[in-house]
């Protein structure tokens, strides 16, 4: 045999074994192309699946007591339903860059108007009320994200908008079931986003858009706050990137489920790693809702989401 030869019979086996593992690879089972679950979580196998797209930014989504899910369109000012039937229609316009949305305990729908730049609850009747626009001398810059607790008071994140400017002031605050002004909760988390509450209302937990910690505190009678400290570190953050957690949801187990640059991250109730969802785009929130609220609705950019979980979410109306 020639060297020409030789070179020649060389490719035809190299082709013939790349044919062979390309063949192999499609030959897998499916069982083993497909993720592994998280124990009380998440099924093997299963997948967030599309409810819809041809939305510009969704957001702030918050589970109703009759399965239906509310949620925002920030850049083009909406909130939207979702009836237990799966039809969607819109429930505000001209919401002003309403983000986070969340329920009182009388059903109320409350809305942080970023560029509103107020935290205000639109009625009965359908008339919207403002509820705060942050301290005297000190308005709100764009508030972001809400949770009610038991006595009917509203902590809420004010990170201003974006770009990011290193030295403007950022703050979380609560604002007490009737008040006007807003306590400040902690004016030293570097761009705090998601937040939500335990199911026994003890711990506040927030999160921070720039960096992986997730800082949780024990929540006092009056509201205030005490003994701040690093709860959790979240995970596959690129180094030099953004964290990029947002929303944040939990279940009745108290596991949070944290939207993030990797995807929904899930930790248990005391801050270990579970596993991460991930949906068709980047979350940038999470709610349970449905029967049940047995299902995980994942806002992320133009669509809306869902993820039938073996978890159930609170059981407290809302988030």
């Amino acid at each position: 045999m020639t060297a020409r030869q030789r070179r020649f019979s060389g490719m035809l086996a190299r082709s013939a074994l790349g044919i062979a593992v390309i063949i192999a690879a499609f030959a897998l089972p499916v069982g083993a192309q497909t993720p592994a679950g998280i124990p009380g979580v998440l099924a093997p196998g299963v997948m967030p699946e599309l409810v819809q797209e041809g939305f510009v930014f969704t957001e702030g989504p918050v589970g109703t007591a009759d399965g239906g899910l509310y949620f925002s369109d920030i850049r083009v000012s909406k909130t939207y339903f979702l009836d237990a039937g799966g039809k969607i229609s819109v429930a505000r316009e001209n919401t002003n860059g309403a983000n986070g949305l969340a329920l009182t305990r009388d059903g109320e729908l409350l809305f942080a108007e970023g560029d509103g730049k107020r935290i205000t609850k639109r009625n009965r009747d359908g008339t919207i009320a403002v509820l705060t626009e942050g301290p005297p001398g000190a308005p709100l810059l764009a508030p972001n994200d809400l949770i009610v607790d038991a006595k009917g008071g509203i902590y809420f994140t004010d990170p201003g908008p974006r770009p990011v400017v290193p030295g403007r002031p950022i703050y979380v605050y609560y604002l007490p079931a009737g008040a006007k002004t807003p306590i400040l909760i902690d004016g030293a988390v570097p761009r705090p986003n998601g937040l939500t509450l335990t199911n026994d209302g003890k711990t506040l937990i927030v999160d921070d858009t720039l960096n992986p910690t997730v800082f949780a505190y024990d929540v006092q009678p009056d509201g205030s706050v005490k003994n701040k400290r690093a709860f959790l570190q979240l995970r596959d953050i690129p180094p030099g990137a953004e964290s990029g957690a947002d929303g944040m949801a939990i279940d009745r187990d108290d596991r949070l489920y944290i939207t993030t640059v990797a995807g929904v991250q899930v930790f248990d109730a005391k801050g270990q790693y579970l596993g991460t969802i991930k949906a068709g785009r980047q979350a940038a929130n999470a709610a349970f809702a449905g029967p049940g609220k047995q299902t995980l609705y994942l806002t992320a950019r133009e669509g809306l989401y869902r993820v039938k979980t073996l978890a159930k979410g609170p059981d407290r109306l809302g988030k």
